[in-house]
């Protein structure tokens, strides 16, 4: 793992969207316990990585992060703003009340959201698509990983109702 080739506008853009992803974490008030907390800020973490090694670097290939084709420390960086963002999409899911006629509404939301960002990330070389990749391509991409974001936190929540359920 190199350190990085050069320090610029994309290493600066990494820590100033860090800096900005979690202090934003840590000013909301507190909704979930910290073990529920932590599940969504690792599942933000690992489903950012899963498709970014499965599409990004690795199985298929579609771009390049940050300057290199090697991993550096600031590509762990990078990795780091994904872990609030699945915390702030259910957060958000449950402070607005999102039911299940409107999910529908808020998982394209957060997906446009999601290509907004990765738009953002190519002006500031973060990422380079190269093999024929487009931007619209990601489109479907972050809808199943909001999608499976949901999920995951209809499972957890039932888990959690479970075993205070059983405590009684």
């Amino acid at each position: 793992m190199i350190l990085w080739e050069a320090f610029d506008k994309n290493e600066l853009s990494i820590l100033i969207m860090n800096i900005i992803a979690y202090s934003v974490f840590f000013l909301l008030p507190k909704k979930f316990s910290r073990e529920v907390t932590a599940l969504f800020l690792l599942w933000g973490y690992t489903i950012g990585i899963f498709f970014d090694f499965t599409i990004g670097g690795g199985l298929i290939d579609y771009y390049k992060l940050n300057d290199s084709n090697q991993y550096g420390v600031n590509d762990l960086f990078y990795y780091f703003t994904f872990a609030p963002f699945g915390y702030f999409f259910i957060y958000l899911y449950e402070s607005f009340k999102i039911n299940p006629r409107t999910i529908i509404w808020y998982v394209l939301i957060w997906s446009l959201f999601g290509v907004g960002l990765q738009w953002i990330f190519t002006l500031v070389d973060i990422v380079s698509f190269k093999n024929g990749y487009k931007l619209f391509y990601s489109f479907p991409v972050f809808i199943l990983t909001q999608t499976m974001t949901f999920l995951y936190y209809q499972l957890v929540k039932e888990r959690l109702n479970a075993l205070k359920f059983a405590k009684k």
